[in-house]
């Protein structure tokens, strides 16, 4: 038994130094890696590749805002000055991170201010970075932004042509939707769906709060308003006007 009886102690004591061993410490916190992010970001507009040539790992996956997947080489070649008469820049905000020994992810969003000729403009960015400790090194070996979506400026409409607009558009058998008027405001209603404003953009051009297309009064060769063309991503859907 006494064998039987050591070799158990031997045991627990192996269990007890794996279940107790404290987790890695990271060599980075979340405040270096927003550093160096913010790094990257001061660089764009004066088209300085050196950040991003330090800090992207050389088999890094990255996807930007418009659906290009680049690598390293693509993606160092895309930082460039900004032309004559434009200036910007790019802050981070609200970043969230993970942690974990040699892995660490970093998400954040960016407001990005630029000046065009004395014109502001603006957009508001995500992205989700992914670091890697390699040979003592950190590094992004992937990263993936998008756009959040914004409403197009309003534009003016002409109340008198909301009569044009008016009436019931049909998809398909049993599909259908109601464009109604009230005063200066143009509505769509789908069967059994609360009613939409149609929010004008400009000519026979529309679009709803917070839904990302347009809807464009399509007219036949003899002016008149003979369909709804929803348009996202540049593919249509079109409702035929049935009255």
């Amino acid at each position: 038994m006494k064998p039987m009886a050591g070799a158990g102690v031997l045991l627990l004591a192996a269990l007890c130094t794996a279940g107790c061993m404290p987790e890695k410490t990271s060599s980075i916190t979340q405040a270096e890696l927003v550093r160096r992010t913010q790094e990257l970001f001061d660089s764009v507009a004066r088209g300085d590749q050196t950040p991003w040539k330090k800090y992207f790992a050389p088999d890094a996956l990255y996807f930007d805002e418009k659906g290009r997947n680049m690598d390293k080489t693509a993606l160092v070649n895309d930082v460039s000055p900004l032309p004559s008469g434009y200036s910007g820049s790019i802050k981070i905000v609200n970043p969230q991170s993970h942690i974990i020994g040699n892995t660490a992810i970093l998400s954040y969003d960016m407001d990005e201010t630029e000046t065009v000729f004395g014109q502001p403009m603006t957009a508001r960015y995500h992205e989700t970075d992914t670091w890697l400790e390699r040979n003592g090194e950190w590094q992004i070996v992937a990263g993936q932004v998008l756009r959040y979506y914004e409403d197009p400026a309003p534009g003016k409409a002409d109340p008198k042509q909301f009569r044009d607009y008016s009436g019931t558009y049909q998809l398909a058998p049993g599909n259908t939707v109601t464009v109604t008027s009230e005063g200066a405001e143009l509505y769509e209603q789908k069967l059994n769906k609360p009613k939409q404003l149609l929010i004008p953009e400009a000519g026979d051009i529309f679009f709803r709060k917070g839904v990302e297309g347009r809807w464009l009064f399509g007219r036949g060769d003899n002016g008149k308003v003979d369909a709804i063309i929803d348009r996202r991503n540049n593919e249509d859907i079109v409702w035929k006007k049935t009255s």
